[in-house]
């Protein structure tokens, strides 16, 4: 009898194991992958944040070298050596996972599971008995009406086909200008493919504050990604050695054509919930078919919860964490935390993009009244030495009690730089409190302090 089985072992799913472990409670894991780590892990974000620094590197050796004096070869890529470095990468991490779970007396089930009644978990043929579930089995590729997705063929592909090309494409097609569409289009576009990007919205990172939409948008075509916003995709077909996308342009619903090599579809992701005999077990979904579930991330089933891409919010691995540390300590009769108007989102392209709290257009909505600091990375002394100049940090404010209300940096490490605001706005910090804060010099976070600052009296170096 364990007291806790986890199913699912992405980081929602092995975080909660490991915390409910350290709390004394008796755990196992189910997870059908050879490795731990979910998707995240395995083929989402840490395989595709080493092709992005791979890339980024090349981007350097070949756009920022000379500037610097260092001089010799061109550099070139070997294909196969890159992709060997993001298997290393890959298994470097799910092994260390497996570390964590032998020195927390965490037992790995290995298989699939379903629920065949509350307090018992089914993995191949064995039911084990358990106090409590946690249904962490996160998400998958959401499909797209008229275009059918095949990895092993390599040529119409979902994010982790992207990630496994067996060559570099000449041309791609990405469907969608979100996170994920855009990380992997960039990865491709610096390794000299040409990237066309077809969106159905009016607009890039449908979500992010509109100010950084635009800029990003801007960086991006400056880097080789072409856009066709207002573009509904009706069908793409493989012909030949390219596939052809049709789609229709909203604004006069006109037929349009394009081929590629390569179609990457990143038309977002769905709960990932077939299988576990739900229905019969009386969980509750949402209309969407998230797992329905209470302040305390139980669901409508007593001794069952679940957490991450499974429910409703943000489908984010740091999210998925946050749930499964807090779902833990409710198990284990103690009190889970989750602030989810401090989870803050990064786009790891270059320049990053990160945002947390609420965007311009969402606080004027609210009828809130603002003031906003900004601060351009042109006027940073290290991000200028780097060539990242590039970019800005945005502070949003009460205008009355100068309450920081949210925040939005496109520029250098704007994936490191967001956690300061984090950190102040968990503490309910003002504008004046980050301003007021010694930063030191030279370093990119100076110009996080200069937004601030921007919010009062104004910034100093702009």
């Amino acid at each position: 009898m364990y007291d806790l089985i986890v199913i699912g072992a992405g980081p929602g799913g092995y975080v909660c194991a490991i915390r409910a472990a350290q709390l004394g409670l008796k755990v196992a894991c189910v997870e059908g992958r050879e490795t731990l780590g979910g998707t995240c892990l395995n083929v989402g974000c840490i395989p595709s944040k080493a092709l992005l620094h791979g890339t980024h590197m090349l981007h350097e050796a070949h756009e920022n070298f000379e500037k610097m004096g260092l001089m010799g070869a061109h550099v070139s890529v070997d294909w196969d050596r890159m992709q060997g470095y993001k298997a290393e990468t890959v298994a470097g991490n799910t092994k260390g996972i497996e570390f964590l779970f032998k020195k927390n007396k965490i037992d790995w089930l290995k298989g699939w599971a379903s629920i065949p009644e509350a307090g018992k978990v089914k993995v191949g043929d064995t039911v084990h008995e358990t106090k409590n579930i946690v249904i962490a089995t996160g998400s998958t590729p959401a499909p797209l009406k008229g275009v059918e997705v095949d990895n092993e063929a390599g040529r119409i592909v979902d994010s982790t086909g992207a990630l496994a090309l067996p060559r570099i494409p000449k041309s791609m097609v990405v469907i969608g200008a979100g996170v994920i569409g855009l990380e992997l289009g960039s990865v491709y576009a610096r390794l000299g493919a040409e990237v066309t990007v077809l969106e159905y919205l009016e607009v890039i990172t449908p979500g992010l504050d509109g100010e950084v939409q635009k800029q990003f948008q801007k960086m991006l075509a400056k880097q080789g990604l072409k856009f066709t916003l207002g573009a509904a995709v009706k069908s793409a077909e493989v012909a030949g050695d390219q596939v052809k996308v049709s789609y229709a342009l909203k604004k006069d619903d006109s037929a349009q054509e394009i081929s590629a090599d390569v179609v990457l579809v990143a038309t977002g992701r769905r709960p990932h919930v077939e299988g576990l005999g739900l229905d019969a077990l009386g969980v509750t979904l949402t209309d969407r078919g998230f797992v329905q579930v209470d302040k305390h991330w139980a669901t409508s089933v007593k001794g069952v919860y679940a957490i991450g891409d499974a429910v409703p919010g943000p489908m984010l691995a740091h999210k998925a964490e946050d749930e499964g540390m807090a779902v833990a300590e409710v198990i284990a009769g103690k009190h889970g935390h989750v602030n989810y108007d401090v989870i803050p989102g990064v786009i790891y392209t270059t320049p990053e993009v990160a945002n947390v709290g609420l965007t311009e257009e969402q606080a004027k909505a609210d009828g809130r009244k603002i003031k906003i600091g900004k601060f351009p990375f042109m006027g940073n002394a290290r991000a200028k030495a780097q060539f990242l100049g590039e970019g800005f940090v945005k502070l949003i404010a009460d205008a009355e009690t100068d309450r920081i209300l949210g925040c939005h940096i496109i520029g250098p490490s704007a994936g490191d730089l967001i956690h300061e605001v984090c950190v102040a706005m968990e503490f309910g910090a003002s504008a004046e409190d980050l301003a007021l804060t010694c930063h030191a010099h030279p370093t990119v976070s100076e110009a996080v302090r200069e937004a601030a600052l921007a919010c009062g009296g104004g910034a100093i170096h702009a």
